[in-house]
């Protein structure tokens, strides 16, 4: 499911490019605008078009990549909670999370008031990510799934209570990837090239909530406003779904152990870097949702604790 969850973050890379960054810079200049700001219709329908045009595009690309090469079948549910150590599920968190955040911000860019982008915002995101377990559930190889569901909530749940509690998002989702020898055991589902690999392999897949430090300090604080420290999950081992696949002699012998990884480490709010290069400033955003590499600590279910000098 990996190229199809990972699909909000590549949706909302295209998106950032789109000038409606209303708090790209300045995450806490959302809370003086002032609610009663006239709506741009120009504006407005702009936002709107290109919602639709990624909206039909991503789903069209996606259905004919995807789901028109799978036997189709009659509305049904799949637990798939078990899968992947639940890695999938942080992955569907993180593309709700962005795919509200950024439909939040162009809804401002219109005019549109605080409350009202908020929630549309949340709701879109929702119901993008909705849209993909309703094909999931008429597809025979797959079902529609109750925990990527909640995982889609629990992602635009964090974007909503965050904007409507603080007018900013000082908690934010992000996604690293690392190269791994996984895929070798089963390249085509964990990826034949290293494209595929970011969207498939899980085992080098990294989620992070990564929280800024100076957004909890006095305003009149001189703690730099973009450091934030990092906690994330990943796993490793996995060469199937659910149970890694056999030998060649059927046997599970030399398979590797499933085991999960957790982190804390540093990051950068690239957001809160100030510049007055309108290029950076929308690089910036464009980036926002990857960890930057850094010092980490590891603990995993193997018992081992580790220290990584730069972790991805």
């Amino acid at each position: 499911m990996g190229n199809r969850l990972i699909i909000g973050l590549i949706i909302s890379m295209i998106w950032s490019f789109f000038p409606c960054r209303v708090t790209g810079q300045d995450p806490r200049a959302d809370s003086v605008m002032n609610d009663s700001i006239t709506i741009d219709k120009g504006r407005l329908i702009g936002v709107l078009c290109v919602q639709g045009t990624l909206y039909f595009a991503s789903f069209g690309g996606l259905y004919i990549a995807w789901y028109k090469n799978y036997p189709q079948s009659t509305f049904h549910f799949f637990n798939d909670n078990p899968e992947w150590l639940q890695l999938d599920k942080f992955g569907h968190l993180t593309s709700s999370y962005y795919l509200s955040r950024l439909a939040y911000s162009s809804y401002r860019w219109s005019g549109m008031d605080r409350k009202k982008s908020i929630w549309l915002g949340g709701a879109l995101g929702f119901a993008y990510m909705l849209n993909i377990e309703i094909l999931d559930g008429f597809s025979s190889g797959w079902g529609f799934s109750p925990g990527d569901l909640t995982a889609n909530t629990l992602g635009c749940a964090l974007f909503i209570g965050q904007q409507l509690g603080w007018d900013e998002q000082r908690f934010n989702m992000k996604y690293s990837y690392h190269p791994t020898d996984y895929p070798d055991s089963n390249p085509n589902l964990l990826g034949n090239n290293l494209i595929q690999k970011m969207l498939k392999d899980y085992n080098g897949m990294t989620f992070w909530l990564s929280g800024n430090i100076s957004s909890f300090l006095p305003e009149k604080s001189k703690f730099p406003r973009w450091i934030n420290v990092a906690i994330g999950y990943g796993a490793e081992g996995m060469t199937g779904a659910l149970n890694n696949i056999p030998t060649a002699d059927g046997s599970p012998d030399g398979q590797p152990e499933r085991y999960r990884k957790f982190f804390l480490s540093v990051d950068v709010d690239l957001t809160r870097i100030r510049t007055r290069s309108k290029f950076l400033k929308g690089l910036f955003t464009v980036f926002s949702f990857v960890k930057i590499p850094a010092p980490a600590l590891e603990i995993n279910t193997l018992g081992e604790v580790k220290f990584h000098a730069l972790y991805f």
